[in-house]
């Protein structure tokens, strides 16, 4: 019976993508020999069978077969495995995970995917010079890539992000196509291409490929609607003369945000309306878009580019005093998306006063800076 017990071990440890028929029988054959094992050998046969627990929910994606791996490879005391599951099942977002004194050599192929999830938890905390040291041995796993790409993208390097994006895509999108995966890449972090065409297109943007960055985004609208890859499609429409193409995209990018948004609460949607409005010069309803975006919940990120439309939509319709002067101080800290060039052009040509007759949101409510 150990003997059995082994094998079936075996077979799923000495296969890069061992077979669910496999798995579940080496589970299956583990909790049988638990039944009759001695107390010395109990840690090793729980060890297997969470190990073999933890193949079958790589195959099967279930969040029950993630927990059961997990408990089993506790009670082994294999505590990397075991953060692996469930980091891996989607159960914790505990950011750490503690080393096993002695890991079997059966665990060291899954250590190259807990150095990817150590990776992209750095990312996701704004770390990328701590992510890209977790990755760098693993170039095949695409994320190396990525994570250049977004620290060219950080430093102003956008065809260097550009050319790195699309190497990570080239191997995400192969190995996505993969009908067999190996077990490391079936547990490490997701490969979520629709984002990565967005931040691809967005690199296209600002490195003067506004045709290319179309075709891109396209791409990334056509796998995942979402809000921020109409916007900047508008953008590159923009760029590329297709003004009426714009303004359905900035529309289309409002209406995603609604949709995700909870009780149509969302400053996001506020923002990329604003624009529609400001690029059909309705400076007003504009304004009052962006002060809207200001007041809902809004990504912090996008805070900065709302408040220089607002005061950039002050200007444009002719109040040149203290808007005017807002909208310099907000210019330093606008995303690269940001029209800064025409908001320095608007802002050096506004000397008159305000309309008569006529209050802008921001003479009507309380000024921000």
């Amino acid at each position: 019976m150990l003997a059995a017990a082994q094998a079936a071990f075996d077979r799923v440890e000495h296969v890069a993508s061992p077979p669910l028929a496999d798995a579940s029988a080496c589970v299956q054959t583990q909790a049988a020999m638990l039944s009759v094992a001695l107390p010395a050998e109990e840690s090793e046969i729980r060890y297997r069978k969470g190990f073999c627990q933890l193949a079958v929910a790589a195959i099967t994606r279930a969040p029950s077969a993630f927990t059961d791996a997990a408990t089993e490879l506790d009670r082994a005391g294999a505590s990397m495995l075991a953060w692996l599951a469930r980091r891996a099942g989607g159960l914790t977002d505990e950011p750490t995970w503690k080393k096993p004194d002695s890991c079997p050599k059966s665990c060291e192929p899954l250590l190259a995917a807990a150095n990817l999830w150590l990776g992209w938890l750095a990312l996701k905390a704004g770390n990328p010079d701590s992510a890209a040291a977790q990755v760098a041995s693993q170039p095949g796993s695409g994320w190396p890539a990525y994570i250049a790409a977004r620290k060219s993208f950080r430093d102003g390097h956008y065809s260097e992000a550009a050319a790195g994006y699309r190497e990570a895509l080239d191997i995400w999108t192969q190995a996505q196509g993969a009908a067999n995966p190996p077990l490391a890449l079936s547990l490490a972090p997701p490969q979520d291409v629709p984002q990565l065409l967005i931040e691809l297109g967005g690199a296209q943007i600002l490195a003067g490929n506004a045709t290319e960055a179309i075709a891109t985004l396209d791409r990334a609208l056509q796998a995942a609607p979402k809000a921020r890859g109409y916007f900047l499609r508008a953008r590159a429409n923009e760029l590329a003369g297709r003004s009426e193409a714009a303004l359905a995209d900035y529309n289309l990018a409002s209406r995603a945000a609604f949709a995700d948004a909870n009780d149509l609460a969302s400053g996001e949607a506020h923002l990329y309306r604003g624009i529609l409005f400001y690029r059909r010069k309705d400076y007003v309803r504009a304004e009052g878009e962006f002060a809207s975006a200001l007041n809902f919940d809004i990504p912090e990120s996008l805070r900065p580019d709302a408040s220089a439309w607002r005061h950039l939509s002050a200007v444009a319709s002719g109040f040149c005093g203290a808007s005017r002067q807002y909208l310099e101080q907000s210019l330093p800290t606008v995303s690269p998306y940001f029209p800064k060039a025409e908001a320095e052009a608007i802002a050096a040509g506004c000397y008159g006063t305000a309309p008569s007759g006529h209050g802008s949101v921001s003479a009507r409510r309380v000024s921000e800076p």
